[in-house]
This record gives C-alpha cells, structure tokens and sequence, in this order.
C-alpha cells in the first residue's frame, strides 16, 4: 500500500520592514506548528550564527517555528564591526524587535501561533525588553549566555516564564544575570551548563542549551486547542 509522505517543513527567505530598513530573516515553519520563537542574535552576530542555527533545528524538531533575522543591515554591520556601539544599542535592537513582531502577526501562517523569544548576548536583552512591552502577546523567553542586565528596569514589567542559560565558566555574564533573574517578577528559572563558557563550544554544551530551551517552550507555551484556538 502506498503510503504518503509527511507534510513538508516550510522555509522561505524573507524581507521584514522594520525601523525604515529591511531586514533579511529565514522563517521555518515545521507542519503543525504549536508556536514560532524568534532568535535574537547577540553582539557581532546574524541570522547565520551556527549556535542559533543549531539550536532552532533542535525547536523545528519539537514542533516550533522559527524565525531567525539580521537585527542590522549589512551597512550597518559594517559599521558596527568598526564602532561596535549599534550592537549595544539594546532600544534601537528591541524597537526592531517589535516590529518583526508586529509583522509576524499581520502574515498569514504565523499570525495565529504563540509567540516566544530565544536571545542571546545584547539580543536577550532586547528579547526582554520586547518582552515588557509587549506583555502576554509572549508566551516565554530563553536567554543563551546572554546580557539581561542591559534591559534595566524593563526586567520588572517582564511576566512571562523566562529561562536564563549561563556557562559555568562565563563567571562575568552569571553574575550579571543572578543580579538580573532578582529584578524578574514572574515564573523565572537560571540554568547553569557546567563547564561552558560564554559560546558553549565545549562538547555536548550546545546540545544542552538547545534540549533546555526546547523543554521550556514546551512547557510554558499554551497547548492548542480542538478549535485551532490556545489553552
């Protein structure tokens, strides 16, 4: 008997408007899909970073859309690359944000689903700021080896469940965050990946991260409904 093959994930290149530029992004959609988490990359960073690559094929394979996109045209990489100040302009990142989100929610396919964000470096900062303003139109926040600190006190308006994922050995950004995860006021959790540093280049440290943050979307984002609808 002849049997059919399964839906295929959807991948296309996208142009998002957002802060009078365009941003280019790869939106992943796996057939399905309980919700869409959007990587915000960290400083000197892009779309194409390996760690975030892997850790949303990871999220695909659990059933998660993904949306990975340059917070900075190549113009301004290329200035950033001499200045490095635009990758620590975290309201100029979470401004940028907002929009990718705000057109996620106006296109087809993605409108519907749960929104999360995965940040890492100054992106999981702008990835809680974002997150404030935008209140419970975010499911949840992951942070890889990231700098909650550099959202301040948008720390307290930030009331979805959040993950914060730290090296061992990355001592600077655990104590920044510790600090940071007290300011937190909702469901909130530190995860420390033992003897990894800042990128979790040692071996299995990756894996980790990307089984962690799988496991919180999962269980922090509402289940769908018989109706199409969220519990």
């Amino acid at each position: 008997m002849k049997t059919e093959s399964p839906p295929a994930t959807s991948l296309q290149s996208v142009s998002i408007p957002a802060d009078g530029v365009r941003l280019d992004g790869e939106l992943c959609i796996p057939p399905n899909a309980s919700a869409i988490v959007v990587f915000v990359h960290g400083s000197g960073s892009s779309r194409h970073s390996p760690r975030n690559q892997y850790v949303a094929r990871i999220l695909r394979q659990a059933g998660l859309a993904t949306l990975l996109f340059d917070l900075l045209t190549k113009q301004e990489e290329a200035e950033d690359e001499f200045t490095r100040h635009l990758r620590f302009d975290i309201a100029l990142l979470t401004r940028r944000l907002l929009e990718v989100a705000h057109w996620l929610r106006q296109r087809p396919g993605t409108a519907a689903l749960p929104l999360a964000f995965f940040g890492a470096s100054t992106g999981a900062a702008a990835a809680l700021a974002a997150a404030a303003h935008l209140g419970e139109q975010v499911s949840a926040v992951v942070s890889r080896g990231g700098r909650p600190d550099l959202a301040g006190a948008a720390l307290e308006k930030v009331h979805c469940p959040v993950l914060l994922i730290v090296g061992g050995k990355d001592e600077v950004v655990l104590q920044l965050t510790e600090t940071a995860l007290e300011q937190l006021p909702g469901v909130k959790e530190l995860r420390i990946v033992a003897h990894a540093s800042h990128l979790f280049e040692e071996r299995g440290a990756l894996e980790q991260v990307a089984q962690l943050a799988a496991n919180w979307f999962r269980s922090h984002i509402p289940a769908p409904t018989s109706d199409g609808g969220f519990l």
